[in-house]
Parts: C-alpha cells; structure tokens; sequence
C-alpha cells in the first residue's frame, strides 16, 4: 500500500482477488492488507474477530528488544493497560493476524489512536527466524506502570492459550 505521495507503507501488502464484487458481474477487485502484531488482549481470538471481522489469524512472532508493560488506567478493565516499551534484551512475544484497511480503521478506533496509543512500524520474527515487517500500537505518553485488573490479565491468558503461546 502506498501513502498519498507514492511511498510505500511499511508492513502493507496488496492482495488481488478475483471474484464477485457489489455491482459488477465478475472481475479483478484489488484488496490491501497489512501484517498486525498483537501482544495483549487482541491476541484474544474471540476478541478480535469481534473487533476486525476481516481479519486472518497468521502465526505467533516475536518482537525484540521491548517488553510488555502495564501501564496509565483504563475506566473500562479498572487498571493499567497493555503496552510495549523498548528494552534491549527483552522480547515480547505475540502473534501475527493479517487484516484489512477496514480492520485498521477499526482497530485505530479501539485503540483509542492518535490520543491513547499510537502506531508503530515494526519487524518482528516468525517462528523460523525470518523477519516480518508489521505494525502494532503503543501507549501514548509518559509510560507510568500500572497494575492491570485481574479481568483484564485473564482475557489476555486466553489469548496466549489460544495461541497455543503457554
């Protein structure tokens, strides 16, 4: 995918399908995707089809050199909130959905982007070693830890089981 000057946009991909659209009797319809890496709650399979009903689970990747923190407060989950903070030697791990424009737009709005989290170019690795160019989102602000809510924690120990990550 490009941006409107003509650069591409790290971590995007455009698909072309054939198929049937709305309104045409048959052709190529073009469709761009991008790689997003999740780390908390929307490793939640439940979740994030709920929230990016477009969206393809991929394969489990790790970031390098960030850790996950709790921090700020959400009214919501009453208590910090997931995000990624840079640390050499740490690692984050997470997993990979590919998802649509659509699924972008509605996961911005989830994440609360640009004011609470904004988003991140990133590389992250696959199980194999190889780098994957994504995007995920990071807390805005001074990062302040917090303590998450128990409800919280559990939805995002779902997500890992459904990952099959622990």
């Amino acid at each position: 995918m490009f941006d409107e000057q003509g650069i591409e946009i790290p971590g995007h991909h455009t698909k072309v399908y054939f198929g049937i659209s709305p309104g045409t009797v048959g052709g190529w319809i073009r469709r761009s995707t991008m790689y997003y890496f999740a780390y908390a709650s929307n490793l939640n399979r439940k979740q994030m089809l709920e929230r990016c009903p477009d969206s393809k689970p991929m394969f489990i990747a790790t970031l390098h050199n960030y850790k996950l923190v709790f921090a700020g407060w959400s009214r919501q989950w009453r208590g910090g909130v997931a995000s990624i903070k840079p640390f050499r030697g740490e690692r984050v791990l997470g997993a990979i959905y590919e998802v649509s424009d659509r699924d972008l737009r509605r996961l911005d709005r989830y994440e609360g982007y640009p004011s609470n989290y904004n988003r991140l170019n990133i590389t992250v690795f696959d199980e194999d070693g190889e780098p994957i160019k994504a995007i995920t989102y990071i807390k805005s602000g001074q990062l302040e830890e917090t303590q998450p809510s128990k409800e919280y924690l559990s939805l995002i120990q779902q997500g890992y089981r459904d990952w099959g990550i622990v």
